[in-house]
């Protein structure tokens, strides 16, 4: 089996029917929120796909992804775990980084509310 057909089987294996999505450019890269449902649509999940261009040799352009899956259960878990990770950047690894009004480093939101999603 070749890469493309086990991707295109692995995606349709995997994907639900969506239901609401969210691209956020952030320099060569895209992330795409994605809520989709199950497939008897009787629940909701996640999908975080970060997705970067990339030029090949030959001067054609692919792009290189990754997904994350992230289902209900985990979503507070997540939720913590992330903001943590964020705080902890901002305060002691982007110390020289500009500040905005309220504090926070330019840039770089830790507050992610997934009931929004």
């Amino acid at each position: 089996m070749y890469k493309e057909e086990f991707d295109h089987s692995y995606q349709n294996d995997r994907s639900g029917e969506d239901v609401y999505s969210k691209p956020i450019r952030a320099g060569k890269r895209t992330y795409f929120f994605d809520v989709k449902t199950t497939k008897g649509n009787s629940d909701y999940y996640l999908t975080i796909t970060e997705s970067k261009r990339r030029q090949e040799r030959d001067g054609s352009f692919t792009y290189d992804k990754h997904k994350i899956f992230l289902y209900k259960e985990d979503f507070e878990k997540f939720q913590e775990g992330l903001a943590d990770i964020i705080n902890y950047i901002k305060t002691n690894c982007l110390k020289d980084a500009p500040s905005t009004e309220d504090g926070t480093s330019e840039g770089y939101d830790s507050k992610v509310d997934f009931e929004e999603l």
